[in-house]
């Protein structure tokens, strides 16, 4: 597989009209070795595009190897000839996110935009459209890579695999966000441990933090008031992350603690999509017409905003307090992206927590499956690492989860009403027919984007 040149590097963003792209583009700014110099913005809103890039037109200010900007609502103008491919679609936009929501919840079941019935929606409509960037990226820049920010992002980087094969790799940055904090609790630096990590994505667990050859989990999880230091602690509780004798990924939090988690989403004035549709349409608004000084200091006051309510139902559920100061400036999923950009274009071997084919590390998954898991990545591309089992509880929520990403795709490609209602129905924390059945007709009636996948067959 070729290895990209380092000088004249073009990056393409899908979704560059998107909240997150100035990430993106700050992060650029200290990675001067990565070589781009020109940055490609797709989106299908024009408008949105404008504030964006006026944002990045003051971030530029001071940046000495600012790379061109470029924007676009054409796919395949955006793509030819893009070295790298960041993939951050939303198909439906916020209103799908508040659809996925408002219709799990309206049955009874948790209304999250990637853990359950939201996931399976989310990825329905969205499949095809991941699928189309597929086969545009492998006609007009053969030899790209696509980093895969879109969510359900395993589910969706296995449907684009069928089509890219090792060249799309899926992020995420809550594993990240995860060692970070148990790295601080411990006292030791992120670089200087190892950490044992495995699972699908938003369904992992941490099994082991080796430093100096020596595992600091089991002492991290025997000492209560060291635990309570990282957000986990507080948020799944110290008795029962040292009955795991693992931590968790956040978002088990909705699979643990369920019952509170529906509670809380029923009890809520506003889900987390109306938040979010709120607050951004007030900022494309009042920055729209901004000069870019102030549409960036109106982007960042809203990012800090955004930042301190992340997962704030769970968080007020089980009342581990506000985030960590250090969780608030971002760093999440553009240094994981450049990250991998850096590995492959630079052939600077690094270890990262990526979305890629399981090749055997998860041994009770086949080797296509997409799993979580660490990989050394280099220009060859990322290979997984294989750590601890997980034990028979995880194993069985990873099997599970993973036949109803492929059930979902199966939908999504053949266009089956039948599959969709099946994938529903087999997600664990549906576990209903007739509600599966109820959730996708709410759907089909309220998104079109949806309707035009499933009418197919």
């Amino acid at each position: 597989m070729p290895t990209v040149t380092v000088a004249q590097v073009r990056l393409t963003i899908l979704g560059g009209g998107g909240f997150r792209v100035p990430l993106v583009f700050r992060a650029l700014r200290d990675a001067p070795d990565l070589g781009v110099d020109e940055l490609v913005l797709h989106d299908l809103d024009e408008r949105r595009l404008r504030v964006v890039s006026a944002v990045l037109e003051h971030l530029a200010r001071g940046f000495a190897h600012a790379p061109r900007v470029r924007t676009t609502t054409d796919l395949t103008a955006a793509v030819r000839g893009a070295d790298f491919v960041f993939s951050a679609i939303r198909v439906a936009g916020l209103s799908g996110r508040i659809c996925d929501e408002r219709s799990a919840l309206a049955h009874g079941v948790i209304g999250q935009e990637t853990t359950g019935a939201g996931g399976v929606c989310y990825g329905l409509r969205t499949i095809t459209a991941a699928l189309e960037v597929a086969d545009r990226v492998a006609a007009q820049a053969p030899d790209a890579w696509v980093i895969n920010f879109t969510n359900p992002a395993g589910m969706v980087t296995e449907a684009m695999r069928s089509r890219l094969g090792d060249r799309v790799i899926g992020i995420c940055d809550s594993p990240v966000g995860l060692f970070r904090r148990v790295a601080r609790a411990l006292g030791v630096a992120s670089s200087g441990a190892q950490f044992d990590y495995a699972g699908l994505n938003h369904l992992g667990w941490l099994t082991g933090v080796t430093v100096d050859g020596v595992d600091r989990l089991p002492g991290l999880l025997a000492d209560p008031a060291l635990l309570r230091r990282i957000e986990e602690g507080r948020l799944f509780g110290t008795e029962w992350l040292q009955s795991l004798g693992a931590i968790p990924n956040e978002y088990l939090w909705y699979w643990y603690f369920r019952s509170e988690a529906l509670a809380g989403g029923l009890a809520a004035e506003q889900t987390r999509g109306e938040y979010l549709r709120e607050q951004q349409e007030s900022f494309y608004a009042a920055a729209g017409p901004a000069a870019p000084e102030a549409a960036y200091e109106l982007w960042e006051r809203t990012r800090r905003s955004r930042e301190e309510s992340y997962m704030a139902d769970s968080r007020e559920a089980s009342g581990s307090g506000e985030r960590d100061a250090d969780d608030l400036d971002g760093g999440g999923y553009d240094q994981v992206a450049l990250a991998v950009m850096r590995a492959v274009s630079t052939d600077s071997r690094a270890t990262l927590v990526l979305n890629v084919a399981n090749r055997g590390t998860l041994p009770f998954l086949d080797d296509a499956a997409v799993v979580e898991v660490p990989c050394r990545i280099s220009a060859a591309g990322p290979r997984p690492i294989r750590g601890s089992a997980l034990d028979l509880h995880a194993q069985g929520l990873v099997a599970a989860t993973k036949a109803v990403e492929r059930t979902t795709i199966d939908a999504a490609v053949a266009g089956s009403r039948s599959l969709a209602v099946k994938a529903l129905a087999l997600h664990p924390l549906v576990g209903s027919v007739p509600v599966a059945r109820d959730i996708l007709d709410d759907q089909l009636a309220a998104l079109p984007e949806l309707a035009r996948v499933l009418g197919r067959a």
